[in-house]
């Protein structure tokens, strides 16, 4: 490897962690500058996804305070997995074209979701309002869609998961936010193993990577945590509208 294409990794990782604490998609800064390396297009978004989850631990480390307690958060992780593990399948075992198409609608479709969070509610209940039964199968449904996204793809994936728990949470942003940062660190792991045993890394530019999405991710968390809401939003549904917008102009050109 150059120390050129080095120097792009690590910035690129530095920026990726950071991002994915805000908002998510910072899949989106490292999947190009490993292609700008000389990967090929598959290895470079096994070893992207296999890359970023330093950076996905290091924001639940930051934002573990706003972790919510019980048993409901922990029951999520066995859908997470298994939604993952799908998802990875999916990217090893079919064309990627068909999906390629869908990926961009459903991270405009999830940024909307979030930009017009307070309408939606109107129209379909308060979380508050939701029964226990109807919620808790609500959350698991969004969970495992996002999963299933995040194995076979990934970016924005942060984005999904916000978007919808913060319609079906009563929570504030920041507590919606270090769930996020949980689910997308399981959903790390998994690609991890699931990568690592079965699909073409390249653990060079892994090595690379690696740390400096470690360092970015801690200082996203924690600056997500200073950020009034309002602000985290903007930001969110900037990052979003950007991140569809980007992948929409990919599929069709």
């Amino acid at each position: 490897m150059e120390l050129s294409d080095a120097a792009l990794l690590v910035t690129a990782g530095l920026a990726a962690g950071t991002v994915n604490a805000v908002a998510g998609g910072g899949s989106l800064i490292t999947f190009p500058a490993m292609i700008a390396a000389g990967l090929p297009p598959v290895p470079a978004n096994v070893s992207n996804s296999v890359a970023v989850f330093p950076g996905y631990v290091a924001s639940v480390a930051g934002s573990r305070t706003d972790l919510p307690r019980g048993r409901a958060l922990w029951a999520l992780l066995p859908t997470t997995v298994v939604g993952t593990i799908v998802g990875c399948l999916l990217l090893l075992g079919t064309p990627a074209r068909a999906f390629e198409l869908v990926v961009p609608f459903l991270v405009l479709g999830a940024t909307a979701v979030l930009a017009f969070q307070d309408p939606l509610r109107r129209l379909v209940g308060h979380p508050a309002e939701l029964g226990p039964r109807r919620r808790t199968v609500t959350v698991q449904a969004m969970v495992a869609v996002g999963a299933v996204y995040g194995g076979y793809f990934g970016a924005a994936l942060g984005v999904m998961l916000v978007a919808g728990l913060a319609l079906v949470l009563d929570a504030t942003l920041a507590r919606v936010s270090a769930v996020k940062n949980l689910l997308s660190a399981t959903v790390g792991l998994t690609t991890l193993v699931v990568f690592a045993l079965f699909g073409p890394v390249n653990w060079a530019a892994v090595a690379v990577v690696a740390p400096a999405t470690l360092v970015g991710g801690y200082a996203g968390a924690r600056l997500v945590r200073r950020l009034p809401p309002v602000v985290l939003k903007t930001l969110i549904v900037a990052f979003g509208t950007t991140i569809g917008l980007y992948l929409l102009w990919r599929a069709v050109r």
